[in-house]
């Protein structure tokens, strides 16, 4: 089982197209369009919604894509079968990243998607997740207890932000704590973005990822436990079940989602709030709006620092103003979408009254993502504790000196060093 490949070395490479009728008389455009500063929206983005929504790009790997910028497209995009993610796998397609690893969900159409997700769905229910809310409850009391005891000028995010999701899918899953170290860093490595680790080292890191999996899950067949690996080994839908390579990817998709994204947006999300201390004291004044708050955070707050997650078309479709030939591989940016001001009024300001906020930071159509339930819990529980805790919560540097990665496919802070 081939784990990643080098650029160019598949038996077979999608056909990206060329320009023609619909393309813009500039030609493609280099993407990413530069490097992300902090929570800021790259003004191309902005332009290109207003002039050129469905652009040609040129991709960092893998030749040239489509690029859609608004809202409908890109939901057009998510969920119309048409635009195919299975199509990718094993396929040297336009992308961001070097590598390109093993299918799994979020890499699968119908019907083999709907068949993992229902069996998937079965072991991650909103009961399940909801059986976890004390257990977060006390979780966050714990970590901003500890936080607190470690003065002004500590850093919120090593303390708290990581620790509360990583903690919390340790236990869902059934992860032993201290394994948690070794495979946070493990994960760091696998989804590295560009050239700031040679490819043979990001495939090792994923491979070690696999064999940690298979083996938990063994342990999990021998002895099964309360814990969502056990019910995803014991998942059946008459005589069907996982296989042994869906498990470990599977296990290995929610070890790392369920952490690297909320981790890097709970940091997100209190650095949004501390840039402007209005956003903050709008809060500690009246905390039930926090889940208001946290909508609209997940809304404003880009995760991705690029377009990723290329869908090729099975055949020619009408996006916009541009007709996509089949073959052609077409990139969403979640953000760009969020921040179209067609539905979002002043999409670039943060307003914790919208009357309607249908963002789509947790994706659309049949990949939304399994986990949103949760990462809505764990953001809910922590930003409350914050704001009724350490009223008084401020960045101890200027904004503009906050460290940020820019070698994650998550955009957040490397740092986030606070006083109060």
């Amino acid at each position: 089982m081939t784990a990643s490949h080098p650029e160019g070395s598949t038996d077979e490479t999608v056909d990206a197209g060329t320009p023609h009728a619909g393309a813009s008389s500039a030609g493609p455009e280099p993407y990413p369009f530069g490097p992300y500063q902090r929570l800021d929206m790259h003004p191309n983005y902005a332009r290109y919604r207003r002039e050129e929504p469905v652009k040609r790009v040129t991709m960092p790997y893998g030749g040239e894509a489509w690029l859609a910028t608004r809202y409908e497209d890109s939901k057009t995009v998510m969920a119309d079968p048409r635009f195919s993610r299975a199509a990718t796998i094993g396929k040297d397609v336009p992308r961001s990243r070097q590598a390109f690893e093993d299918p799994i969900i979020v890499a699968l159409d119908p019907p083999e998607h709907t068949r993992l997700r229902k069996l998937v769905t079965k072991a991650f229910t909103n009961r399940r997740v909801e059986q976890l809310r004390p257990g977060v409850e006390a979780i966050v009391d714990r970590l901003v207890d500890e936080f607190i005891a470690l003065g002004p000028n500590a850093d919120l995010a090593e303390n708290v932000a990581w620790p509360l999701p990583v903690t919390v899918i340790c236990e869902l899953l059934g992860v032993p704590a201290a394994d948690q170290a070794t495979f946070r860093a493990l994960v760091d490595v696998w989804l590295t973005t560009g050239d700031e680790r040679p490819l043979d080292e990001v495939s090792a890191a994923l491979e070690e990822l696999m064999g940690y999996m298979s083996d938990l899950l063994d342990k999990r067949r021998a002895e099964p436990r309360d814990d969502l690996l056990s019910a995803l080994v014991a998942a059946r839908d008459g005589g069907d079940k996982l296989s042994e390579q869906e498990l470990v990817m599977l296990g290995i998709t929610l070890l790392a989602a369920g952490h690297k994204t909320t981790a890097n947006q709970l940091s997100s999300h209190v650095f949004a709030l501390l840039e402007d201390r209005g956003r903050w004291e709008e809060l500690v004044a009246d905390p039930s709006l926090v889940p208001a708050a946290v909508e609209e955070l997940l809304r404003y707050a880009p995760l991705a620092p690029a377009s990723d997650n290329t869908r090729i078309a099975l055949e020619d479709v009408q996006l916009g103003d541009v007709l996509v030939k089949a073959g052609e591989a077409v990139m969403i940016n979640y953000a760009s979408a969020n921040r179209d001001p067609d539905v979002f009024p002043e999409p670039d300001r943060l307003d914790f009254h919208r009357e309607s906020n249908p963002h789509v930071a947790f994706g659309h159509g049949l990949h939304h993502c399994l986990g949103a339930p949760l990462a809505r819990m764990e953001l809910q529980l922590a930003l409350t504790a914050l704001v009724t805790r350490l009223p008084g919560l401020e960045l101890a540097v200027p904004a503009d000196e906050v460290p940020w990665r820019k070698e994650s496919v998550a955009r957040g802070v490397r740092r986030l060093p606070v006083k109060w």
